[in-house]
């Protein structure tokens, strides 16, 4: 009988410890899964699709019909073998493989626009590192059938122009289906994809093919825009597009001098806002910008390439929207952009995915409780409590 009972006292202790045990095991998968997992939902499912105006004219059912929902983000640099540590790709990967996942089963967007670097290495990677680079990507960036994906060439991934090759040019149209010049009518909506990395206008041949697509396929657009009893001889046998203005998709920014003017708490830092901007190397050149708009006349120009949200007007009337990285590593507080277009209008939303800097108070935070739950555990803690007890029961004596 006293056996029995110093058994059963023995295992008390044992049975606490275990206990205390697996509620640190618990506690600490919660944080994880909540830092890792939930919280790209509770952020994202905060992101709603901005209202345009042509659907208010219209039904519901012809509303959602004709609005094409898309969404654009930028730079995500996907590390390489070179300069890439595998702590840094495996969390940054991640980041961004969860983000774009969940926005895609919440969003559920139509088509998906990548403009540009891609990948961090492209512009030197081996054939092998390419492969893995690509592997990569496609296993991040799955998506239905339902989704379609469209990327844009970036200097990271063909290099800048004095290190673009055809072979670094084919090797990237070959997976990603893109040439510079290329049309995407989805909805009657126009796309124009452009490697502006191309518009060196120096005469390069890569550059030669790029300009000469681009000038052809303006044509085309500005022909489908005439009315037919102003139709010219030059537009008589040319293929007619859906008559809706185009919307630029291209990696570097049109020329300005610098993002002086942009505003906005994903902007770039005070102290880059006034560095002056080095033409065909952080933007365009003045001479390509204005071919550009020339040849295109756009409603609408998305670009990339700085990693800061930037909106300014050229000629008075054209936005172009600077879309930000979606890369921690390259800011705390990445986003995407969200837009519901017509052929006719559009409107843009921005979403905002969770600043890393928060995930890392929480992280902060729960280890800290960790420590004090610990501590307690092992009554190190214990004078303390017993101090605070002391006091709370002399208070209710009084």
């Amino acid at each position: 009988m006293l056996s029995s009972s110093s058994t059963a006292v023995k295992t008390l202790p044992l049975k606490r410890r275990l206990c205390f045990l697996l509620k640190l095991v618990c506690f600490v998968s919660s944080v994880l899964i909540f830092c890792e997992f939930l919280i790209y939902y509770v952020v994202i499912f905060q992101c709603r699709w901005p209202d345009v105006k042509g659907g208010a004219h219209m039904g519901e059912k012809e509303t959602s019909a004709s609005v094409l929902k898309a969404i654009i983000l930028a730079d995500t640099h996907l590390l390489g073998e070179i300069k890439g540590h595998w702590l840094d790709k495996l969390r940054r990967e991640w980041q961004m493989e969860r983000s774009f996942q969940t926005a895609l089963w919440l969003l559920q967007p139509d088509i998906v626009f990548i403009l540009g670097d891609v990948f961090d290495e492209g512009k030197w990677s081996s054939p092998q590192a390419w492969a893995d680079d690509v592997r990569r990507f496609q296993k991040m960036f799955k998506h239905s059938v339902f989704t379609e994906l469209v990327v844009i060439a970036g200097n990271h991934d063909i290099g800048f122009h004095y290190e673009m090759t055809t072979y670094k040019v084919n090797r990237f149209e070959k997976v990603f289906n893109f040439t510079s010049g290329k049309l995407i009518t989805r909805k009657g909506i126009n796309f124009v994809l452009v490697n502006s990395v191309a518009m060196e206008g120096d005469g390069c041949g890569i550059c030669r093919t790029s300009e000469a697509k681009l000038v052809a396929l303006s044509h085309k657009l500005n022909c489908s825009q005439q009315k037919p009893n102003h139709s010219n001889k030059r537009c008589r046998d040319v293929e007619k597009l859906p008559a809706s203005e185009p919307i630029l998709l291209q990696h570097y920014p049109l020329y300005r001098k610098s993002d002086a003017e942009c505003t906005g708490e994903d902007s770039a830092p005070p102290e880059e806002k006034n560095i002056p901007f080095k033409e065909k190397y952080d933007v365009l050149s003045q001479e390509a910008s204005q071919k550009l708009l020339w040849w295109f006349q756009p409603r609408l120009i998305l670009s990339g390439h700085t990693h800061s949200a930037c909106e300014v007007l050229h000629a008075g009337k054209i936005p172009e929207i600077s879309v930000p990285s979606f890369s921690w590593r390259n800011r705390n507080n990445p986003s995407f952009i969200m837009g519901s277009i017509t052929p006719t209008d559009f409107s843009l939303q921005k979403c905002f995915l969770p600043f890393e800097s928060r995930v890392f108070t929480i992280y902060c935070a729960a280890g800290a409780l960790l420590v004090i739950l610990v501590l307690a555990h092992v009554q190190l803690l214990t004078p303390p409590f017993y101090f605070a007890q002391r006091l709370i029961s002399k208070h209710k004596a009084v």
